[in-house]
C-alpha cells in the first residue's frame, strides 16, 4: 500500500490536506511562465482558490486585501491558464507553471512583477510598460 503524501484516497481533495497552510489558512503562490520560466507574480491561495484553480485549470488566488477570490485576469483579460501545479519540498508554497495570456501579468503593465533590481543601492525599474494600466483596468 503506497502512503505517501498526496495518495489519500479517502476523498477527491484529500490532496489539499498535505499542504502547510499558514496560521491564516493559506499558502504562498508562484506563477512561473511554462514556457520562459521567468518568475511572473507571487499571490496568495486558501484551500477554495488551490482547489478551483486545479478544478478549472486557470489560476484563482485569494485576495488578502479583499478578503475574497480573486481568479487572475477577472477584471484585466490576463488569465492564466494552469499547465502544471507543484509542491515544494517542505509543502508550504505552490508554484503554478501557466500561459499567462496577454503577455501581462502585473498590474502595472509589464510582464511581471519582478521588474526592479536593486542597483548601487537603489530600486532601478528593468523592464518598461507593456500596456498602461489606465487601458488594463476601465471601471
Amino acid at each position: 500500500m503506497d502512503t505517501a503524501p498526496g495518495n489519500n484516497s479517502s476523498s477527491p481533495l484529500s490532496w489539499l490536506d498535505d499542504v502547510k497552510w499558514t496560521s491564516d489558512g493559506l499558502v504562498p503562490a508562484i506563477a512561473q511562465d511554462a514556457k520562459t520560466g521567468r518568475i511572473l507574480m507571487m499571490a496568495w491561495m486558501n484551500r477554495e482558490a488551490l482547489a478551483k484553480t486545479a478544478e478549472t485549470k486557470t489560476a484563482v488566488y485569494y485576495s488578502r486585501s479583499r478578503q475574497k477570490l480573486w481568479p487572475k485576469g477577472e477584471s484585466s483579460g490576463h488569465v492564466q491558464n494552469v499547465r502544471d501545479i507543484q509542491l515544494d519540498c517542505d509543502s508550504d508554497v505552490i508554484v503554478l507553471q501557466v500561459e499567462q495570456i496577454g503577455g501581462i501579468a502585473c498590474h502595472t503593465g509589464r510582464e511581471s512583477c519582478f521588474y526592479r533590481s536593486l542597483i548601487n543601492d537603489q530600486w532601478q525599474t528593468q523592464e518598461a510598460v507593456i500596456k498602461d494600466p489606465s487601458e488594463i483596468y476601465k471601471s
